[in-house]
């Protein structure tokens, strides 16, 4: 079911019938960029789209998690750091200026973009620091913000965020076509907005900063930004005013809804009633957990044998301040499966035959080697009867050790997508 998922969700198809209907003049000179987990996938159909109408495709640049070689021999191929920015995402930036500088103002430039892309490309503003950028992307992470929150920071501080990289690329003709991983689609959030208006206010970042104690813990130089925007002695972001944008048409074409709905189809081919869970999965990933096996034992207890249950989302895990828990310590997905299989355990025959796997569609749970975990009633006796404590765990976000030992985890995979992650619920 969690293959079908992905499957549905590929961004190629998607990505090469929005490339046909765009209706490009076959005289314009065409650039192609692409930057998220999905970059290969949706770089190689845009190409493949161009070269069957006869465009002339005068260069571009990707930027995805793995190097790989460009689909068209005008276009670069880069990797970039994911999920935090390093010497790769910013050698990548840096390409992206000089790329984006050979652009005429008749071009057409397409811009793909999928989840993944704020670290890929991430690099600071001019005149600040690289590792500050790191520093801020790491208390993000561990903030337990949701993305929404977490790319309204991010944006402040990023060179090609906010809308930043359509000013660079105008007055070429910019279509953004975008694979969203975020809630209600928000074009203005997946990959940090790099080519629509920045719809947050500095009072909005600040507000948040300070609503997750975060503010006095950004790089002081951060904070010195800040309090210049409110001044009106630095720039705000670039909104919807901008002239640039008068050259900008963007859209979504997929999301989250195609791979839950690619799981449902695996499901009910194997004879199963299925329920997708029309509530977009979010919040603490233990709490997710707990709550989502609740739901399990309660609908067995009603005779719900031969039923699937599929959720579609994105939670959070919080760290503590002087926590132990690291980034490779375990994603959102195991978090959240190790806190299901805690309350499967503790249902005891309450709980006998339901398995449960939550897993990322991008095939990477949070800095580790798996894509998530598959869970049941024995899973949590599994991981002391390996010599972990799974309480412990938990608790420390050590997740990932803990599903290890009791042999739990889907082995990390490239999908070619990335649009949230998806639990699948069997009884």
């Amino acid at each position: 079911m969690y293959d079908a998922a992905v499957v549905a969700a590929a961004p190629d198809a998607a990505t090469a019938r929005a490339v046909e209907g765009l209706k490009i003049d076959r005289s314009a000179r065409v650039w192609v960029f692409a930057f998220g987990k999905a970059a290969q996938p949706m770089a190689a159909a845009a190409v493949a789209s161009l070269l069957k109408s006869l465009h002339s495709i005068v260069g571009g640049l990707i930027v995805s998690p793995e190097l790989a070689t460009p689909p068209y021999p005008t276009m670069l191929s880069m990797r970039g750091d994911h999920p935090l920015p390093g010497r790769n995402s910013f050698a990548a930036a840096a390409k992206i200026a000089e790329v984006t500088s050979g652009r005429r103002g008749n071009d057409v430039a397409i811009v793909l973009i999928s989840g993944g892309a704020s670290s890929l490309i991430g690099a600071p503003l001019r005149g600040m620091n690289e590792a500050d950028l790191i520093a801020l992307y790491e208390l993000l992470l561990g903030s337990g913000l949701d993305i929404a929150s977490m790319n309204a920071v991010r944006k402040r501080f990023s060179r090609w965020a906010a809308g930043r990289l359509a000013l660079a690329l105008a007055p070429a003709a910019t279509h953004c076509l975008a694979i969203s991983d975020v809630a209600n689609d928000d074009l203005s959030v997946i990959g940090s907005g790099p080519c629509v208006p920045d719809t947050t206010t500095v009072k909005d970042v600040t507000a948040i900063l300070e609503r997750a104690n975060l503010l006095s813990r950004i790089p002081p130089s951060y904070r010195d930004y800040l309090s210049g925007v409110s001044r009106g002695t630095t720039p705000e972001t670039p909104t919807v005013a901008h002239p640039a944008f008068a050259h900008v048409t963007a859209r979504v074409i997929g999301n989250t809804q195609l791979a839950v709905e690619g799981a449902a189809a695996s499901a009910r081919s194997h004879a199963l009633s299925t329920e997708v869970v029309s509530t977009r999965l979010s919040g603490e990933s233990a709490r997710a957990g707990e709550a989502i096996a609740r739901e399990l034992i309660a609908l067995r207890a009603r005779g719900g044998s031969g039923r699937c249950m599929i959720w579609g989302g994105e939670t959070t895990v919080t760290l503590a301040s002087n926590s132990s828990g690291r980034p490779s310590g375990g994603g959102r997905c195991q978090e959240l499966a190790l806190a299901a299989a805690r309350m499967l355990h503790e249902a005891g025959d309450g709980a006998a035959g339901i398995t449960l796997l939550a897993a990322g569609t991008d095939g990477r749970d949070g800095a580790t080697d798996a894509a998530g975990a598959i869970v049941d009633s024995a899973t949590w006796t599994d991981v002391a009867s390996a010599g972990r404590d799974p309480a412990q765990a938990l608790a420390t976000h050590e997740s990932h050790g803990a599903l290890l030992a009791a042999h739990a985890l889907v082995p990390r995979r490239e999908t070619g997508t990335n649009v949230n992650d998806v639990v699948i619920g069997v009884v």
